[in-house]
């Protein structure tokens, strides 16, 4: 699979948190030559079954992705809009944004206000619009946007918007293609509404009732200039196991099955502990009486920004080691 090819498909779909349909529809034309059933759920979450005789295992990657909603038009036509999960106003000066309905525009900021003390009520989209009529007859109240900016490859780094999560949405199908065996009961998830509070891996772990579960997701990366180390591993790293973050404590026999089947294997890792943040391995652990769960994780700059970066090698790992855990022995 060409990682960046699929995932310049991925983000050509309109994706924001609550209105994910788009990328559920690219997802299931991808998965569906490696499994065996594919359906989406009352919440809109995509399951791709494996079938299996064995232990119920579900791996979750949130598809959805943070995003704009407009809140007012004014007599200008300049947009006033709110947030859909974690905006932050210094990332988005003179970001190219784009509507579900094709309209593109970018992200400004009022003229009385100066960018290091700009807060995301200070800005405004510009959709060139000549004024308030103009702009309703492109965008609606309630319309969501998404980042517009590109995705390309150098040398052996991504970098793209939207890694967060599309790049774990590439490592399950990545792992879908080298999976041989098939004991295990196998559920790949791709979640809805993660931004929102991981409320699609909720709904969907109550109704796959899984033994075990993976949520594979980006988490920070510590090797940036002056990095604050509230995180532990590095782009480049191999496959970050996570140990914890503020949504879990991942269960000690799930660290040590992954790190024992990536030591086997000659899989690069590393591990993830992160001081904030969370992944739908938050919501999967508390599940019904509990879920065994864990996290594989790729190692991620700029999270939430315009433009991500990750190293391709750590996606190649993360595909390893999930296709790896996917066919071994559970009890």
């Amino acid at each position: 699979m060409d990682i960046l090819k699929t995932l310049q498909a991925l983000n050509a779909c309109h994706g924001p948190a609550g209105d994910e349909a788009q990328v559920a529809a690219k997802l299931r034309e991808l998965a569906a030559p490696y499994v065996d059933e594919c359906r989406v759920d009352t919440l809109g979450n995509l399951i791709c079954r494996k079938k299996g005789s064995g232990p119920r295992v579900m791996f979750a990657a949130h598809m959805d992705s943070i995003g704009f909603i407009v809140t007012h038009i004014d007599e200008k036509g300049f947009l006033r809009f709110g947030k859909l999960g974690g905006l932050s106003a210094p990332d988005l000066l003179g970001t190219p944004i784009r509507f579900k309905n094709g309209v593109r525009g970018v992200v400004a900021l009022e003229g009385k206000v100066e960018a290091k003390n700009s807060k995301l009520d200070d800005l405004y989209i510009d959709i060139g619009a000549a004024d308030r009529a103009q702009a309703k007859a492109m965008v609606q109240i309630g319309d969501t946007a998404v980042y517009d900016t590109p995705a390309f490859r150098t040398g052996g780094r991504i970098f793209s918007p939207y890694l967060d999560d599309r790049i774990a949405c590439v490592v399950l199908l990545m792992a879908m293609e080298r999976l041989v065996k098939r004991e295990n009961d196998l559920y790949f998830i791709f979640t809805v509404q993660e931004e929102l509070g991981l409320r699609g891996a909720r709904t969907a772990a109550y109704g796959v009732d899984p033994d075990y579960g993976i949520a594979v997701d980006v988490t920070d990366s510590d090797d940036i200039p002056e990095a604050p180390h509230d995180c532990s591993s590095v782009a480049g790293g191999g496959a970050a196991i996570k140990v914890m973050d503020s949504s879990v404590i991942c269960h000690p026999a799930m660290v040590a099955k992954l790190e024992a089947l990536a030591k086997a294997q000659h899989i690069p890792f590393q591990r993830d502990v992160l001081r904030f943040g969370g992944t739908d391995a938050g919501a999967i652990h508390q599940t019904r009486g509990g879920v065994c769960t864990g996290g594989i994780s790729i190692s991620t700059r700029y999270v939430h920004s315009p433009m991500e970066m990750a190293d391709v090698g750590d996606v190649e790992a993360c595909a390893a080691l999930v296709a790896a855990y996917a066919q071994s022995k559970l009890d």
